[in-house]
C-alpha cells in the first residue's frame, strides 16, 4: 500500500491545502510542505530499506507491486509498480516539489490554496506515471499532468500567460491522444491475438505484431514522450511555458514534467517495441543531436534568463534521445543520471532566475551585470549550477553526460562526435550567463541595490548545491539503484542475472 500512499498523500493534501484557505492564508503553504516532506521520507524510506540488497529485484521483477481489479470488463486495472529507476524518480519529485512550495512562499499571493492544490495534484500525476504497470491508468496519470499545469502558468504566471498556457496545453493534449489511440491499438492487437484483452503492461511486452503495425504503434508513444521531453521540432510550448510561468511552475516543468517524457522511452517505448526502437534508432539518435545542437545555439541567442534557461533544457534533453537508442548499459545509465541531474541543475537556474527577477522585475540580462559585489552568495550558488550545466568534472552533469557519450559511441560514432560538439555549446552560453548577470559593471542606466539570499532561500540552494556535488563525486549511489532496471530495459523483460559484472552485459549493435 505504500505506493498508493504517495499518491494519495499528494491528492489528499492538495484538496486540504485548498480547502484550508478560508481558515488561514499560510496554512495551505504548511499543508503543502508537509506533504512534500512526509512523500519525501518515505520514498527515503524506501530506498534505505532496499540499499542492503543493492536492488536486486524481486521474483516478480519489481522491488513494490500493489495490484487491485479496477474494470474487469476491460481489462483495467488499477496496477502499480516500483523499481530502482522509479524509485529514484519519486525522490526527485518530491525533493523538487519542496523546493517548489518553498520558493513560491512569497511569490504566490492570491488565490493560494488553489495554487497548492494544481501544485500537488501535478505532482501526483508525476508519480503515477512513475509507478503505473496499466496502460489506461499510464493516460489517466498522464491527464493528471496537464490540467494543473495548465493553471499553474494561466493563473500565476507572466504578462503573456494565457497563450503560453493554451499553447502548452493544446501540444500536450493532442500528442496525448495520439498515445491513447496507440494504447487502444496495442490493446486490441494483443486481444486479437491471445484472447485477452488487457492494458497490463507485463502481459503486454512481447506481443506479437507485424512490422508495420509495431512501427505506427510505437511512433504514437513517440510522439507523446518527445513532445514532453521535448525533441526538435516538438519542443516549441517549451520556452513559452518557462518563461511565462511562475518559478514554481518553472521549476517543475524543467526538474519532472519533461522526465515523464524521458520515462515514458526507458519504461514503455523500448521494452513494448524494441524490433521497431531498434529499426528506428538511427533516425531518433540524429533527432537527440539535433536537439543539442539547436537548443545550444538558440540558448545563446536569447536575452530573456529564462527562455536561455529553456532552450538549455532542449539541448540536455537532447542526450537522453541520444543514449536511449543507443541500446548498452553505460548509455542508459547516462540517461538515468542526466534526468536527474538536470531536474536538480536546471531546475536551479530557474529558481536563481526567479530569485532575480522578484528582485529586479526584469529577466532581461541585457539590463543586468556587477550583482556580484551585491550577491556574492548568489553568485557562487549561480556559479556551481552554471559549471554544472557545460558539464564540468566533479559535479552530477559531466557524469551523465560522459557516460551518454561513451555509450553512443559504441552505437553511431558520427552522431557522438556532433552530440559532443554540445558540450562546447553548452560551455559558451553558460559562461555568458555568469558574464552578462554576475560580472562587469551594471548597466549605465540601472542602478541596483540587492539583497543577498534570504534564509528560506538558503534553505532552498543549498540542498540542491550539495545533492549535486554528491551526484558528481559519488554517482554510484544513483547507478547501483538503477542499475537492475536498466538491464532488465535492455532485455525486453525482467528476467535479470544478478551475478554478471557491468562489463559482460550485453552491449546494443552499432547503427552506422
Amino acid at each position: 500500500m505504500v505506493l498508493v500512499w504517495l499518491i494519495v498523500v499528494l491528492m489528499a493534501g492538495g484538496l486540504l491545502a485548498w480547502m484550508s484557505n478560508t481558515l488561514h492564508r499560510d496554512l495551505p503553504r504548511w499543508i503543502a510542505l508537509v506533504t512534500m516532506i512526509v512523500g519525501l521520507l518515505l520514498t527515503v524510506m524506501l530506498w534505505w530499506q532496499y540499499r542492503a540488497s543493492a536492488f536486486t529485484v524481486g521474483a516478480d521483477g519489481w522491488l513494490e507491486t500493489y495490484s487491485v481489479s479496477w474494470i474487469p470488463e476491460f481489462g483495467i486495472s488499477f496496477s502499480l509498480a516500483l523499481d530502482g529507476l522509479s524509485l529514484l524518480m519519486l525522490m526527485l519529485s518530491f525533493f523538487l516539489g519542496a523546493m517548489a512550495v518553498l520558493i513560491s512562499w512569497n511569490e504566490i499571493k492570491d488565490r493560494v490554496g488553489f495554487f497548492h492544490f494544481n501544485l500537488l495534484w501535478v505532482l501526483a500525476g508525476i508519480c503515477g506515471v512513475f509507478l503505473t504497470m496499466d496502460l489506461f491508468l499510464l493516460y489517466f496519470f498522464w491527464e493528471v499532468m496537464i490540467i494543473p499545469m495548465y493553471f499553474l502558468i494561466g493563473i500565476w504566471g507572466h504578462e503573456n500567460r494565457r497563450y503560453a498556457a493554451y499553447k502548452f496545453f493544446i501540444y500536450t493534449q493532442a500528442s496525448g491522444l495520439l498515445m491513447l489511440l496507440s494504447i487502444l491499438a496495442l490493446y486490441f492487437v494483443h486481444g486479437s491475438a491471445t484472447g485477452q484483452y488487457t492494458y497490463d503492461y507485463r502481459l503486454l511486452l512481447g506481443t506479437n505484431m507485424d512490422p508495420d503495425t509495431s512501427r505506427w504503434i510505437m511512433l504514437g508513444f513517440m510522439v507523446a514522450f518527445a513532445v514532453k521531453l521535448p525533441v526538435v521540432p516538438l519542443h516549441t510550448w517549451l520556452p513559452d511555458a518557462h518563461s511565462q510561468a511562475p518559478t514554481a511552475g518553472s521549476l517543475i516543468l524543467a526538474g519532472l514534467l519533461l522526465k515523464t517524457g524521458a520515462y515514458g522511452i526507458l519504461r514503455f517505448v523500448i521494452p513494448l517495441f524494441p524490433a521497431a526502437s531498434h529499426e528506428l534508432a538511427p533516425w531518433m539518435m540524429a533527432l537527440g543531436v539535433l536537439g543539442i545542437l539547436y537548443g545550444a545555439i538558440l540558448a545563446f541567442a536569447q536575452t530573456d534568463l529564462k527562455r536561455l534557461v529553456a532552450y538549455t533544457s532542449v539541448s540536455h534533453m537532447g542526450f537522453v534521445m541520444l543514449g536511449a537508442f543507443s541500446f548498452n548499459e553505460l548509455a542508459l545509465q547516462g540517461v538515468v543520471m542526466q534526468m536527474i541531474t538536470h531536474g536538480i541543475s536546471t531546475g536551479a537556474l530557474f529558481l536563481i532566475a526567479g530569485i532575480l527577477s522578484d528582485r529586479i522585475h526584469t529577466r532581461d540580462i541585457e539590463r543586468m551585470g556587477g550583482f556580484w559585489n551585491s550577491m556574492p552568495r548568489l553568485g557562487g550558488i549561480s556559479l556551481v549550477f552554471v559549471m554544472a550545466s557545460l558539464g564540468l568534472p566533479g559535479l552530477g552533469n559531466f557524469v551523465a553526460e560522459f557516460l551518454t557519450l561513451i555509450g553512443a559511441w559504441q552505437a553511431h560514432r558520427l552522431l557522438t562526435v556532433l552530440g559532443a560538439i554540445g558540450v562546447v555549446g553548452a560551455t559558451i552560453y553558460s559562461l555568458r550567463i555568469m558574464q552578462r548577470v554576475f560580472y562587469g559593471a551594471q548597466p549605465l542606466h540601472q542602478s541596483y541595490q540587492l539583497p543577498d539570499l534570504s534564509l528560506r532561500e538558503k534553505l532552498i540552494m543549498i540542498p540542491m548545491v550539495v545533492l549535486i556535488i554528491v551526484l558528481g563525486i559519488m554517482p554510484q549511489y544513483a547507478l547501483d539503484t538503477s542499475r537492475a532496471a536498466v538491464v532488465a530495459i535492455l532485455k525486453g523483460d525482467r528476467a535479470i542475472d544478478h551475478d554478471a559484472p557491468t562489463a559482460t552485459i550485453k552491449q546494443g549493435g552499432t547503427h552506422d
